[in-house]
């Protein structure tokens, strides 16, 4: 009876410790599970107005998986978007921040919010105040896109830029 209570204990200690072995896989390296899944696609296209979730008069901006980086090819659009911000003195800009479906809702409405902060912070060296720019994040829950393939994942992983309301 005692043999059979230690090999049972012993043998729930080696599975539970099992799991613990097993490499957790990272964002951009090897053994990430989407890289098999993933290929190559040109984003440059993602910033014209056929695909523009953005309005009165604004652009969006596109980023790259899992960062929130302004990019040199960002920073066109950035200057058109201050300019626009500049022809509206009076008023504010929501500066919405989004992400793809990948990662958790805590994740991806931080995410969003860190895109969303590198925007203003981008329209803040253009010269538009900070007083005029309200942030939002909509993590996942504003997809431009619906369907799964990594062109569309690509459309959502963005910031739009509005006059408030």
């Amino acid at each position: 009876m005692i043999n059979k209570t230690v090999i049972g204990a012993a043998t729930l200690a080696l599975l539970l410790l099992s799991g613990c072995g097993q490499p957790v896989p990272g964002l951009g390296g090897s053994g990430n599970i989407y890289d098999t899944d993933t290929v190559s696609i040109d984003e440059s296209r993602y910033g014209s107005t056929v695909r523009n979730s953005s309005s009165d008069g604004f652009q969006s901006l596109y980023f790259e998986f899992d960062s929130y980086s302004i990019t040199a090819s960002m920073e066109n659009t950035i200057a058109k978007n201050a300019s626009v911000a500049q022809k509206e003195a009076g008023r504010k800009i929501k500066i919405e921040g989004n992400c793809d479906e990948f990662g958790t809702d805590e994740y991806n409405y931080a995410l969003g919010l860190k895109r969303a902060k590198a925007v203003k912070d981008s329209l803040l060296m253009q010269g538009v105040p900070a007083s005029r720019m309200v942030l939002v994040s909509y993590g996942e829950s504003n997809p431009a896109c619906s369907e799964p393939t990594d062109a569309c994942y690509a459309q959502n992983r963005r910031v739009d830029l509005r006059l408030a309301k």
